[in-house]
């Protein structure tokens, strides 16, 4: 197989890589959010049950995740494609790290701005949305851009169960044309284009939300 051929086959397989990281990043930044409030409730059940999810969603492997939703959940609850099982596995463990993301962020945001909400009489609803989440949102883009690199990574184990992402293609190839250097030398090169793209897209994005915010 000509390089050109093995570069074309990865290729091919980076959209799986890309669409397996923000699926299971957006999935898990929105179950974030009510975890959260629970983490953060003034009832104490509520912070029990959430530090508990936290604890038991972090400490667990994320293989361990991937092959129980996969091979039991699916096998005596609903059938899921590989695809399906590693979007929701990478998600319920990206959900508990931006709860926690979530909640250092809620404990940056200077206490002034909670008592300059009261003073302006706004409501519960109008300080949240016009105050708080969108200094809340721009802490939490330089954590978050962060662990959504990682997460990039982290996709590799989804070949385990099956998903044709770049790693596997990478390990296919690898042992088809025992070429395993250049091969995962490519996939290498392939990871760090992505990641660099992210990294810069971030920033932009921080950059934005900070202007936003000191207006």
């Amino acid at each position: 197989m000509e390089t050109s051929q093995i570069l074309a086959a990865m290729l091919a397989a980076l959209p799986w890589t890309i669409a397996l990281t923000f699926g299971s990043f957006v999935g898990g930044a929105l179950l974030g959010i009510p975890i959260c409030a629970m983490r953060i409730s003034k009832h104490k059940i509520l912070r029990n049950i959430a530090i508990a999810l936290i604890l038991t969603l972090r400490s667990i492997p994320p293989i361990v995740w991937l092959f129980f939703i996969f091979f039991a959940f699916s096998q005596y609850v609903v059938q899921l494609s590989p695809f399906v099982a590693a979007i929701i596995g990478l998600a319920l463990i990206t959900s508990a790290n931006m709860a926690e993301i979530y909640r250092g962020a809620l404990s940056a945001v200077p206490k002034g701005q909670y008592e300059a909400t009261k003073v302006l009489g706004l409501s519960t609803w109008q300080k949240y949305v016009h105050v708080i989440v969108p200094q809340v949102v721009r802490i939490s883009v330089p954590a978050a851009s962060t662990y959504c690199i990682g997460l990039l990574k982290d996709t590799a184990i989804a070949s385990t169960i099956g998903v044709s992402e770049l790693a596997q293609v990478a390990n296919h190839i690898s042992q088809e044309t025992f070429r395993g250097l250049s091969v995962y030398a490519i996939a290498g090169l392939l990871y760090f284009a992505v990641s660099v793209v992210m990294a810069l897209l971030s920033r932009q994005l921080d950059i934005h939300l900070r202007a936003k915010v000191e207006r």
